[in-house]
């Protein structure tokens, strides 16, 4: 198991749709193991293949700050299958450097997929797994949570990150702007 590098946006790949897991093979248990060092020692409750450079179908995420890995949910190729209702939740991203926005996404979800084993597992969920599996689910997309946001809030951002980029000094601490 290894400790990967994760992406950060704007990296291209960020925004490619990944690919479904056709065989799960030994390189993918790999693959998955190593998702989940990452996760924790980033530290985030979620990531996504294509978040370390990989695109392939996969996602892991544990939303149990308490006792990490007692809850640790892997899924390969996960869809969404159900959803129902409507919340707002102030997400960040391993892959979205210093920011976080409130977002609204589905109260509860209903999502399948496969283990380790190629055995089919269904999770019901709602508050925080749910925006989790939601997030996550959208990297496998091509998306980022920053596209569920304004269009205004979404280019201050992207400026405040080129300048940063263009100047080579890390950015300020994003201010705190209600939606």
């Amino acid at each position: 198991m290894a400790v990967r590098e994760i992406l950060k946006y704007p990296d291209p790949v960020l925004r490619k749709v990944a690919l479904p897991v056709e065989r799960v093979t030994d390189a993918t248990v790999r693959l998955v193991h190593d998702m989940v060092e990452t996760m924790y020692a980033a530290p985030g409750v979620g990531l996504a293949a294509p978040q370390i450079g990989e695109l392939h179908r996969i996602i892991v995420l544990d939303v149990d700050y308490q006792e990490r890995g007692k809850r640790l949910i892997k899924l390969i190729n996960p869809v969404i299958c159900r959803s129902e209702g409507e919340q707002i939740w102030e997400e960040g991203c391993l892959s979205v450097k210093d920011f976080t926005a409130e977002v609204k996404r589905a109260a509860r979800v209903e999502v399948v997929g496969l283990n380790e084993k190629e055995q089919e597992v269904r999770i019901e969920a709602e508050e925080l797994l749910a925006v989790a599996l939601q997030h996550e689910i959208d990297h496998l997309d091509g998306k980022l949570f920053i596209d569920r946001i304004s269009r205004l809030r979404r280019d201050l951002y992207t400026r405040r990150l080129k300048k940063s980029l263009r100047s080579g000094k890390p950015q300020p601490e994003a201010p705190r702007v209600l939606i």
